[in-house]
C-alpha cells in the first residue's frame, strides 16, 4: 500500500497542470458559445439526419485503424480532400442560413437572458390550431382539395424556395382563399411555420411506399413523402371525398373528425412553460442580501 502511495506521488508530482489567464478563459468561452450555436443549428436542421451518416463513417473509419486495413485507411487519406469539399457541398445551404442566422442574433442577450416571469413555449397558438381545424372541415364540406404542411423542428426551407412567398398571419379565410379553385396559388402546398403561411404552391417529393393505397392522388402521395424527409405535420383534404388525413413520419391517417385533428395539431404544437428568470432572481437575491448586510 505504501508502495503505491509512493508511485501515486511521484506520478502526480511530474504532473504540471496549465496556467489560466484571462484570454484562455475567454478562448474557452467563445470556442463553447459557437459549438452550442453549431449544435442548436444542427438539431433544427435536415442536416442532422447528414451528420448521423458522417458519424457512422467516422466509426466505421476508427474501426478499420483499430484492426489495421491497411488498403481502407490508404484509399481514405488519397480521398479525404474530396470528402471534404464533398461536405461543404452537400452542407452548402445549411452553411448559409447558419450564418445568415448568426447575423441576425442578438449575442449578449441569447447568453444572459435578463427577462423576469415564466415563459409558455410552443409552436404555434391555439388560435392558430382553432383557424386550421375551420378551414380543414370548411374545405372538405365543399369538396376543395388543399395540401397543409406544417413545419416543426426540420426547417423547411428548401421547399418554401420553391413557391410563392406569402408571409402571412394564419386565418381559416386566408387558407381558403388561397385553395379555392383556379386561384394562382391553389397549385401545391402551402408551407406554416409558427403562426404564419410563410409560402404556397410549394412543390414537394412524392413517396415511393408501394404500400400506400392506389386509390390515392398525387396530393396525398406529397403528404406522404414529405413526412419520409422531415419531422413535419401534414394536413391532406381531399378533393373527391372531403375527408381529412394527416401524414407524419411517413403514416398516413385518413378520415380523422375535427377532434382527432385538433388532438394531433395540439401534439404538434409542443406547448411547455419555462423559466427563464434565473439570471434576474440571482440578481435580485444578491442586492436583497446587500440591502439586508447594509440594514
Amino acid at each position: 500500500m505504501q508502495d503505491l502511495a509512493v508511485t501515486l506521488s511521484g506520478y502526480l508530482s511530474k504532473l504540471s497542470l496549465p496556467s489560466l489567464g484571462v484570454t484562455d478563459i475567454l478562448e474557452i468561452a467563445l470556442i463553447s458559445f459557437f459549438i452550442y450555436q453549431f449544435m442548436v443549428w444542427i438539431k433544427f436542421t435536415r442536416a442532422y439526419t447528414l451528420l448521423k451518416g458522417i458519424l457512422i463513417v467516422l466509426l466505421f473509419i476508427l474501426v478499420a485503424y483499430i484492426l489495421k486495413m491497411n488498403t481502407i485507411l490508404w484509399i481514405i487519406k488519397n480521398l479525404s480532400t474530396i470528402l471534404l469539399t464533398s461536405v461543404v457541398v452537400i452542407f452548402q445551404p445549411e452553411l448559409r442560413k447558419m450564418l445568415e442566422q448568426l447575423g441576425q442574433k442578438k449575442i449578449v442577450a441569447s447568453i444572459f437572458p435578463l427577462d423576469s416571469g415564466k415563459e409558455v413555449q410552443e409552436r404555434f397558438t391555439d388560435k392558430t390550431i382553432n383557424e386550421l381545424v375551420k378551414a380543414c372541415f370548411d374545405m372538405g364540406e365543399v369538396r376543395t382539395g388543399a395540401l397543409i404542411v406544417i413545419e416543426q423542428n426540420i426547417r423547411l426551407s428548401e421547399y418554401e424556395r420553391t413557391g410563392i412567398n406569402v408571409d402571412a398571419v394564419l386565418t381559416s379565410q386566408l387558407l381558403i382563399n388561397i385553395f379555392e379553385h383556379n386561384t394562382p396559388l391553389h397549385d401545391g402546398a402551402v408551407l406554416v411555420r409558427g403562426n404564419r403561411i410563410v409560402a404556397a404552391t410549394c412543390y414537394l417529393p412524392l413517396s415511393d411506399n408501394m404500400e400506400l393505397s392506389k386509390q390515392l392522388g398525387t396530393r396525398h402521395r406529397a403528404g406522404v413523402g414529405i413526412s419520409e424527409v422531415s419531422d413535419s405535420l401534414t394536413i391532406i383534404v381531399s378533393e373527391e371525398t372531403g375527408q381529412v388525413s394527416v401524414a407524419q413520419n411517413g403514416e398516413l391517417s385518413r378520415g380523422l373528425t375535427s377532434a382527432e385533428l385538433r388532438s394531433a395539431l395540439i401534439k404538434a404544437q409542443n406547448k411547455k412553460v419555462v423559466n427563464n428568470s434565473k439570471l434576474r432572481h440571482l440578481l435580485k437575491g444578491r442586492m436583497k442580501h446587500e440591502e439586508h448586510k447594509a440594514d
